[in-house]
């Protein structure tokens, strides 16, 4: 049977100054799993290492996100990250500064009957 999805958490990050697209996304990751608690992982005696967490990244320029950095800020699970387009630039003109806003969706899956 797959593996069920049990935890949603959405968050936002943002790079304001220096346009780069892993530090927001990092961010954002954080911002979600910072709203959240594992104590149902905890209650149903699951080990914190065989959870399935995937995490969708959205922003302007998927290419420029490493995808290792954003995996790395997750503390648990079998990480997958897909970086799709998404997010907002958001330039300033009268210096050419951009600031960038990653959205993130992060999903925990469990094996459970």
């Amino acid at each position: 049977m797959p593996a069920k999805r049990v935890i949603l958490e959405m968050g936002t990050g943002n790079d304001l100054h220096g346009g780069d697209y892993t530090k927001a996304a990092v961010r954002a990751v954080q911002d979600a799993i910072h709203h959240s608690s594992l104590s149902l992982i905890r209650t149903l005696g699951v080990d914190a290492k065989t959870m399935q967490v995937e995490v969708t990244i959205g922003v302007q320029r998927p290419a420029e996100i490493r995808a290792e950095a954003v995996k790395a800020a997750l503390p648990h699970g079998q990480v997958t990250v897909r970086v799709v387009k998404g997010g907002l630039d958001v330039p300033d003109e009268a210096t050419g500064d951009v600031a960038i806003i990653a959205s993130a969706a992060v999903t925990v899956r469990l094996d459970i009957a």
